[in-house]
């Protein structure tokens, strides 16, 4: 009798748990990453916006190319339990004023300025395709505030990608962008500079068309792990994912299989996982 009355309880207990659960999960207002209050820094005469969550390790999550804080939405509640994530708009993208170009060097550069600005002793730098590419320049241009990086998607030449990335990339033209109304109905609405819209497209051309992307030399500097992270479908060659791994001083390469580009996206939470690991795990010797 007692251990049927043990079971009732019990069960009696779990149940309100996951009413309360419920309620929970009915009553949670989602939040509009990229939209949600932000704040700005002026850098090099451009308004950058950027958004902040939790606390702890500064964490500095940098987008893809022709995206915003927006395509990290999938990933900044994980990551942001583990780390005070700071999440910026790249010049031109999201809710930042433009820059006068648009290259991987720049954007490092005002990551960097981004860094000094909000004063942090040290970070983490986590970034997706071109924010990938970002992370590995952030790291070698500074070795004393990026502790760790995980660079995903990211490639250093374009001779890098497939002849089938390459292909989609050029037929990004303008006259393509006016066709597809609701992303520059968003873009411009968003943009604190909506008519520079065909600027920020040419900038984007150029910037990929370019063939380096990183120097060799770079890589080869970064002093700090570096986690290197992509789909076994991406649109980046494997070999050249490896030939960056191989010349990376404290490297680390994660294929994670049947996932392409869109890993963010895809498989956000297994992702967060790798990384959070990854950042937690104690650094080698040095």
């Amino acid at each position: 009798m007692r251990q049927l009355l043990c079971f009732i309880v019990f069960n009696f207990i779990i149940a309100s748990c996951n009413q309360v659960e419920n309620s929970d999960k009915r009553t949670e207002i989602p939040i509009n990453y990229g939209s949600n209050h932000g704040k700005y820094v002026t850098i090099h005469n451009t308004k950058i916006y950027y958004e902040e969550y939790g606390i702890g390790t500064p964490l500095l999550l940098l987008h893809q190319g022709l995206g915003s804080i927006e395509n990290l939405a999938g990933i900044i509640p994980k990551l942001s339990k583990h780390f005070r994530v700071i999440a910026p708009d790249a010049p031109g993208h999201g809710r930042s004023s433009h820059a006068d170009s648009l290259s991987g060097e720049l954007m490092a550069e005002y990551c960097s300025q981004l860094i000094d600005q909000l004063k942090l002793d040290s970070a983490y730098v986590m970034g997706w395709s071109s924010g990938g590419n970002t992370s590995l320049l952030l790291a070698a241009n500074r070795p004393d505030k990026i502790k760790k990086v995980v660079s995903g998607a990211s490639n250093s030449k374009a001779s890098g990608l497939t002849q089938e990335a390459r292909d989609l990339l050029k037929g990004y033209t303008v006259d393509a962008v006016k066709e597809d109304k609701d992303w520059l109905e968003k873009y411009q609405r968003m943009n604190p500079e909506p008519e520079k819209w065909i600027k920020f497209w040419e900038d984007n051309q150029r910037m990929w068309e370019r063939e380096i992307k990183i120097p060799d030399d770079k890589i080869a500097s970064i002093k700090v792990p570096v986690l290197l992270i992509r789909g076994d479908k991406d649109m980046i060659k494997l070999d050249h994912t490896i030939s960056i791994f191989e010349a990376l001083q404290y490297g680390q390469l994660c294929v994670y299989p049947n996932v392409g580009h869109e890993m963010p996206d895809e498989k956000g939470e297994v992702l967060c996982k790798i990384a959070i690991e990854f950042l937690n795990e104690k650094s080698p010797a040095k």
